[in-house]
């Protein structure tokens, strides 16, 4: 069920974290639903938008409001995290007031394998909206299954997390966060080497609110390809920004070993195929590392 469009704004009030106010017009660079909603071209994701100054987690505000019966495409927006979560248990680096941090109520329909199709869409709806705000596809491309990167470094995390009834998928939880303007040196020296910001690509400030309007009426479009076409709507896309096809990889966290070969390709479930010593093998899940070729 999709969200009623009328349901413009909604302050958060009960859902966690700091009150939503209503903000000064002091503050323009902040995401409130008054700034992001008018200009918003979606029918129903990001319609209701619920804003934080900060939380713990948007996703766990977001299951929340799902758990409460909020309406597929409800958005929660927070400045700042304390407990951001990546992908693996890892946490996500979330100052305030300089990147996106959004989280997304989904109710699909299918069953919990075909939620994957929807991880892989917000990849490529996070790339295309990186391309856009730097004006070239050229430096963008997702590193399976869902980092986006920019020159090489990453400056997106994707975060999908299941609520489920008996058999059936009750609600999908989809976080994003996107580095627009942190300064690369402001990232914590684990992340600094690998990590980026489209500010540090452009060398100049990144409109937040353009930005967040762009990601989501992309990623309305390739979630309504998911619920329609499933992985096959999807991976035509994907594979336009995959760039690892042909490159020497390691995959740890895909079982009791870690793997390194080839990346060869996605298949149609989207499980990432790879070259061995031994032979061909898919990997459905796991952490993907860059290896550098030999010189």
């Amino acid at each position: 069920m999709r969200g009623d469009p009328a349901r413009v704004h909604e302050g958060l009030r009960s859902a966690g974290g700091r009150p939503c106010p209503d903000p000064p017009d002091a503050a323009p660079e902040r995401l409130t639903p008054e700034r992001v909603v008018p200009g918003l071209r979606t029918r129903w994701l990001g319609r209701a938008l619920h804003w934080l100054e900060e939380t713990d987690s948007t996703n766990r505000v977001a299951q929340e409001l799902a758990r409460a019966g909020a309406a597929e495409g409800t958005a929660v927006i927070a400045e700042g995290q304390s407990a951001g979560r990546g992908r693996l248990g890892r946490s996500f680096f979330s100052p305030p007031h300089l990147n996106l941090y959004t989280s997304i109520v989904l109710r699909p329909a299918g069953s919990a394998l075909e939620a994957q199709a929807c991880v892989l869409a917000a990849a490529v709806a996070v790339a295309d909206a990186v391309a856009g705000a730097v004006g070239s596809p050229e430096p963008v491309e997702i590193k399976w299954p869902n980092d986006v990167l920019l020159d090489g470094l990453k400056v997106s995390g994707i975060l999908l997390e299941l609520g489920a009834e008996a058999t059936r998928v009750a609600y999908l939880i989809l976080g994003i966060g996107v580095n627009l303007n942190v300064p690369r040196e402001s990232f914590p020296e684990e992340f600094r080497g690998r990590a980026g910001s489209l500010r540090s690509f452009l060398g100049a400030p990144v409109d937040r609110v353009a930005f967040t309007r762009s990601l989501y009426e992309r990623l309305e479009s390739a979630l309504e390809r998911c619920a329609t076409q499933g992985m096959a709507g999807v991976l035509p896309a994907f594979d336009a920004w995959f760039r690892m096809r042909g490159r020497r990889v390691r995959v740890a966290g895909a079982g009791p070993d870690v793997l390194e070969g080839v990346a060869l390709g996605v298949d149609a479930s989207g499980a990432l195929r790879l070259a061995l010593a031994s032979g061909e093998t898919r990997v459905v899940a796991g952490d993907v590392t860059l290896l550098k070729e030999p010189a």
